[in-house]
């Protein structure tokens, strides 16, 4: 079914010149750029990357067959081997353009097995005898060597992301040994043997980079073992074993992810997934190392979810043969021309495509049954959130995201895109949609986490709904709601269906102690002059309260005696503050004055007391 494919390739791949129609296909790691060589005469170079900015076309002379061909961070400067011997090196820094230089290797005899840049103008040579650190001078046509490192080397292995090599030492190969580079710096880590499968005799293993990964999983580096079990074993099943490489201290074994089966697999690492590709079987499993079987000492692994293919994907036809109505035609998928880069690059040099690998969510909730596990899983995500900003797209330069171990959901999401929408189903009991939110807040208090008021509105608004008033002054009575400024704002605007919230809101809004000018505003609302005035005598805040606003109020309920009584109040305040019954100015009380004296008299006002 269609539906349950959790793997997909990108819709936006990276596209070059198949390797029908050009002499070599070359895919740097660390810039993700796929270099289409073509010779003759003069040798022809095509570079596409992640985005138009990377792509580049440029000839060379033909000085030979291009052995690795890559350019430094940045584009700034071409290196390409055509002997084992020396590399050449082209500037394409604006200042210097296409300044030539050649640096042989350093160690005598030795093979250059490959190079890696570490940064825009460092590069290390690997050779059958070592490494080499250089920094590259564009200006003065040369390199400085900054430091080597002798040891026998069968193969290497790169991380961009880290910048740390790997190189496999020893006759079976088993014994890797790391070099971390950085800043001009290079590093030697402590090595570490791989632990090979048990052979039948005369035999003996070799660990070749076939059965080797690096990449970074959950912000920590790891080197990644596919270990094939002699058939003769009890358990012939091949596995994937985890070595985590820390920057200081010894390598740790810390996971094996069990495959259940034999055959030809393919390693790529997505959102902090483990995904292995079976040729045979045309499918992928994915393995999350963050969730741990029940009593396992070494944390061995069962796939995630059951074993499926990824997405069907289907590529368009160009060029001249191509008709407008005719149908994409389906890409083979697990095809033996594929080739598979860290951490999620998928390279098709026959059909000229780069895909990145992506994991699709929403199969996965039917796919795993266990929904606490489930849950776990998705916060691990990268896409989990649906408000989480997913950051630059796959097919820009910076791809780059901030290590994060697991998503929060917060109330605003379990609000937004559960409760509220749960609350309004209609073939859901009110009881249990209530019973569902108290558990929630249940759970926050329980987590010293403070409840946001929405969620209170959100039972409120359920209870009120469906005539549960007694339980609505059980929960506000018992504090089973916490005290809000908006909370007793609510309970004021259910006064006309259920009166008695509006003593249930200034009773909050006291406890608050806090919230006077609301209460004041609330009792002058509903006209009780008096009752906001006492209340801010009882407080102690009437020294420096609005006459105004008081006088306003008291005129608007057209009760003369309680304007004299409280103008009167004023006028006493005024004498007390100022030693002056009248008002000053900037009270803008003059209307108030002019309004007392038609009604009263002008002898009614108080007068100034001398001594």
């Amino acid at each position: 079914m269609s539906e349950e494919h959790y793997l997909e390739l990108c819709e936006n791949p990276v596209q070059f010149e198949n390797a029908s129609s050009v002499n070599n296909v070359f895919f740097d790691e660390a810039n993700k750029q796929v270099f289409a060589v073509r010779s003759g005469g003069a040798t022809g170079v095509v570079v596409k990357g992640p985005d138009d900015k990377n792509s580049v076309a440029f000839r060379m002379d033909d000085k030979g067959e291009v052995k690795c061909i890559k350019f430094s961070i940045g584009n700034k400067i071409l290196a390409v081997q055509r002997t084992p011997k020396s590399v050449d090196f082209i500037s394409f820094i604006p200042d210097y353009p296409h300044l030539e230089c050649s640096q042989e290797c350093k160690m005598k005899n030795a093979s250059i097995l490959g190079f890696c840049w570490t940064n825009w103008n460092e590069i290390v040579f690997v050779t059958d005898q070592g490494i080499e650190f250089y920094q590259v001078l564009p200006d003065k046509r040369s390199l400085k060597l900054l430091k080597s490192q002798s040891v026998n080397v069968n193969w290497y292995m790169y991380c961009p992301e880290t910048a740390v090599i790997l190189l496999s030492t020893t006759a079976q190969g088993n014994v890797l040994q790391p070099f971390a580079f950085k800043s001009g710096t290079m590093s030697k880590m402590p090595k570490f043997e791989i632990e090979l499968p048990v052979v039948p005799k005369p035999a003996k293993p070799n660990l070749t980079e076939r059965d080797i990964a690096v990449a970074t999983i959950y912000g920590q580096l790891y080197v990644m073992y596919l270990k094939h079990h002699s058939r003769t074993t009890d358990s012939p099943c091949a596995e994937v074993v985890l070595y985590q490489l820390p920057r200081e201290g010894s390598y740790k074994k810390t996971n094996v992810l069990k495959l259940n089966t034999t055959g030809k697999f393919a390693l790529n690492v997505v959102d902090n997934l483990v995904v292995v590709h079976h040729q045979s079987s045309q499918t992928s499993i994915i393995f999350d190392i963050k969730l741990r079987e029940p009593d396992c000492a070494l944390n061995v692994h069962q796939p995630v979810l059951p074993g499926r293919s990824i997405h069907p994907y289907r590529i368009p036809l160009t060029g001249l043969a191509a008709v407008p109505t005719q149908p994409p035609v389906p890409c083979e998928l697990y095809s033996s021309s594929w080739s598979v880069f860290q951490p999620d690059i998928i390279i098709s040099a026959s059909e000229g495509y780069l895909w990145y690998l992506q994991v699709k969510l929403p199969p996965t909730v039917n796919l795993l049954q266990d929904k606490g596990k489930l849950m776990d899983f998705l916060l691990r995500r990268r896409d989990c959130k649906m408000a989480t900003e997913s950051g630059p797209s796959r097919g820009s330069a910076a791809r780059e995201r901030p290590v994060r171990t697991q998503a929060v959901i917060d109330q605003s999401d379990m609000y937004t895109h559960v409760l509220s929408s749960f609350s309004e189903k209609k073939d859901t009991s009110h009881k249990f949609i209530i019973a569902v939110l108290m558990e929630y807040i249940r759970s926050l208090n329980q987590v010293q986490i403070t409840v946001q008021h929405y969620l209170y509105e959100l039972v409120i608004k359920m209870l009120v709904q469906h005539n549960l008033f007694y339980m609505l002054h059980q929960f506000l009575q018992y504090h089973v709601l916490s005290d809000s400024k908006p909370l007793a704002c609510l309970l004021l605007s259910l006064e006309s269906t259920y009166p008695p919230a509006h003593q249930l809101s200034l009773d909050m809004l006291k406890r608050l102690s806090t919230a006077n000018d609301e209460i004041v505003e609330v009792l002058l609302s509903r006209q009780q002059v008096l009752g906001a005035l006492r209340f801010i005598r009882s407080v102690g805040g009437h020294g420096n309260i609005s006459a105004r606003k008081f006088l306003d109020a008291a005129r608007q309920t057209a009760d003369q005696m309680l304007f004299y009584t409280i103008f009167r109040f004023f006028e006493q305040r005024n004498m007390r503050l100022r030693g002056n019954p009248s008002f000053i100015p900037g009270e803008h009380c003059e209307e108030h004055v002019v309004y007392f004296k038609q009604v009263f008299g002008e002898q009614a006002l108080m007068k100034q007391v001398t001594v």
